[in-house]
């Protein structure tokens, strides 16, 4: 090859197959037909190929106006769940000629610093998981396509909303648990001011208030295991009758109640009862396995990247929360006095 180490241009391209410029456009960009003959196309194509010729999407893409690239925000990757919502995302994306490039928020749920000296230079939109509402204003501007996932969907600056059914997950849990006899519960409760954990508190409380003689506690902990710890602990050690099944806002948190429990000499489910919400892999790794709600984030991820597609093509998107499902294990049983 003439040109040395210097990567070959499409002006190269055109001469080597005795066309224009915008012929090869044409052709490389796959919109030749009715334009230029067949014959061609392929001498343009034969011509890319022995010269090593790659068009430059990124040149291309700033010439269109568009980079075809997606950034999907998410508090923090401290679980596997936020893993499955990127793997659903990046293959729909895909699927449709985009990049998915993720962004774990430092701040967990709190403002969010641009990650790009310009965002709305760099991205076509944003998904945003499980965010508060004012936490994207750094990074969206006000100019790009916003679909929130987890979120308030009538307090939401996203243009749609994408929701898991955690209020049916909810009632799920509840009744299982009511159905067991269980009558004084404790909600060990995520300390995170957002909308998705304000929902269990609201239809637990709901759902158990329907039922004469139950009591329920709330404490609140830090999404770790530790801190989960600590608060069951604390909780259970109080004077008065102990709750006989612990209801946790996450899978972590009831790793941490089981801690709480064996400490204080107690078995699960004999003497308490223990339920999670998401179905992580460590469901299956404690002991006894644990009751809790499968949350399908591969889906969950998918829905969100079909939903900006369907808003950057002027579409209106899927409607519906996805459906969640109560994995009953070892954790939950009657309980063992009155």
């Amino acid at each position: 090859m003439a040109h040395g180490s210097t990567r070959p241009t499409s002006r190269d391209v055109a001469q080597a197959a005795g066309v224009s410029q915008a012929a090869v456009s044409l052709v490389l960009g796959d919109k030749w037909r009715g334009r230029v003959s067949e014959a061609t196309a392929e001498r343009v194509r034969e011509a890319a190929r022995e010269l090593g010729y790659r068009p430059n999407l990124a040149a291309r893409n700033l010439r269109l106006g568009h980079t075809r690239t997606v950034l999907l925000v998410v508090p923090a990757l401290t679980t596997e769940f936020f893993a499955g919502v990127y793997t659903g995302a990046a293959r729909v994306a895909a699927h449709h000629g985009f990049g998915v490039v993720l962004y774990p928020s430092p701040e967990g749920i709190g403002p969010a610093r641009d990650p790009f000296a310009s965002a709305q230079a760099a991205l076509d939109g944003v998904i945003a998981s499980s965010m508060a509402a004012d936490a994207l204003t750094a990074i969206r501007g006000d100019q790009l396509p916003l679909v929130m996932l987890d979120s308030d969907p009538d307090g939401s600056l996203g243009a749609a909303t994408v929701n898991l059914d955690i209020t049916d997950g909810v009632r799920q849990v509840a009744d299982h648990l009511l159905r067991l006899r269980h009558r004084r519960f404790l909600h060990l409760a995520a300390d995170v001011p957002s909308w998705t954990f304000d929902v269990r508190a609201r239809e637990l409380a709901t759902r158990i208030g329907e039922v004469p003689g139950t009591s329920l506690l709330t404490v609140r902990a830090p999404i770790s295991i530790d801190g989960a710890r600590t608060a069951a602990e604390t909780a259970l050690s109080a004077k008065g009758p102990r709750p006989t099944a612990i209801i946790c806002d996450d899978d972590k948190l009831a790793a941490g109640a089981y801690k709480a429990v064996r400490r204080l000499g107690l078995r699960i489910p004999d003497d308490i009862s223990v339920t999670g919400l998401d179905d992580l892999a460590l469901a299956t790794a404690i002991d006894p396995e644990l009751t809790t709600v499968r949350l399908d984030a591969e889906l969950f991820g998918e829905r969100g990247m079909q939903a900006l597609l369907a808003v950057l093509e002027g579409r209106e998107p899927e409607e519906g929360d996805i459906p969640v499902e109560l994995v009953v294990r070892g954790s939950t049983a009657p309980p063992s006095a009155p």
